[in-house]
């Protein structure tokens, strides 16, 4: 099969691009800036996401059968609202697939009971506010597509989590983890599997893809830290609550209308940052 990742040069997008290749298929994937390092057979297109036409140029010229949009533009309301409308514009044009990585972000954590996909968006952030937006124009502009929510990303020392766990503990910089912000990390390669999975599959709509247990960001900053063989200890703590940063709190992914329909398992922050002995 023929698959388009953009935003192929990221964290998660270069871990499906090296799944994506390895299992066979055909693949190209977009970088913003410089072209990254990746498997020689990668077809590799520059895509600003903010110019209509050069996504529509890039989708045109490789014409996939399933595009994975795994772009990050943080609250850059242009690339992370806008953006993946245009992507599904352009899918639709030429008739494949479309899997759009959306973000646990578009949750407050107000709720009491863990969020499933029937759950609606209500947004604390600009990021949560884009990426709910673009959940919603995505799904008006092309119904048959598969938008994937997803939790903190995990894997390999590679994550923005992770560098920041290494700092703190390292004293190189300033900041805490909080204790009363609660996610469901997943590993990139776990999440990766099962983006494939959906893209060359038969399904569509809303899915969640977080791991199999909630942690607070000072938890999973344990974790890091002793399977790292960091000093868990020099880690500061905080309650987000009291630190004057909007942010969601309590956000707990229920995954598990997804995951029984995967063979990918999306296994939990003690499971996948077990210390190597």
């Amino acid at each position: 099969m023929r698959v388009l990742i953009v935003g192929g040069s990221g964290f998660l997008g270069a871990e499906l691009v090296r799944q994506a290749t390895a299992a066979g298929h055909a693949t190209a994937a977009t970088h913003a800036r410089s072209r990254p390092e990746g498997p020689a057979e990668t077809e590799w297109h520059a895509l600003d996401l903010r110019h209509p036409h050069q996504v529509a140029a890039v989708v045109g010229a490789v014409r996939p059968e399933v595009v994975v949009n795994a772009s990050s533009g943080g609250p850059d309301w242009a690339v992370t609202a806008e953006g993946p409308v245009r992507l599904a514009q352009s899918a639709v044009r030429i008739g494949c697939r479309l899997v759009h990585v959306s973000s646990d972000a578009v949750f407050s954590g107000a709720s009491l009971i863990p969020y499933d996909e029937a759950c609606l968006p209500d947004p604390v952030t600009a990021y949560g506010a884009a990426k709910a937006a673009a959940e919603t124009g995505v799904r008006l502009v092309h119904p048959d597509a598969v938008v994937a929510r997803t939790s903190l990303i995990i894997g390999g020392g590679r994550s923005e989590h992770e560098r920041l766990v290494h700092a703190l503990a390292g004293g190189t910089r300033a900041g805490a983890l909080y204790t009363d912000d609660i996610r469901c990390p997943v590993h990139v390669s776990d999440l990766a599997s099962a983006l494939l999975e959906l893209a060359l599959g038969d399904a569509r709509g809303m899915h969640h893809l977080g791991g199999s247990e909630a942690l607070s960001r000072y938890e999973l900053g344990v974790l890091i830290a002793r399977r790292d063989s960091l000093d868990a200890a020099r880690l500061p703590s905080a309650l987000r609550a009291h630190s004057g940063t909007p942010g969601p709190l309590n956000v707990r992914l229920d995954s598990r209308a997804t995951q029984r329909r995967l063979r990918t398992t999306l296994r939990g922050a003690r499971q996948f940052l077990r210390p190597v002995s």
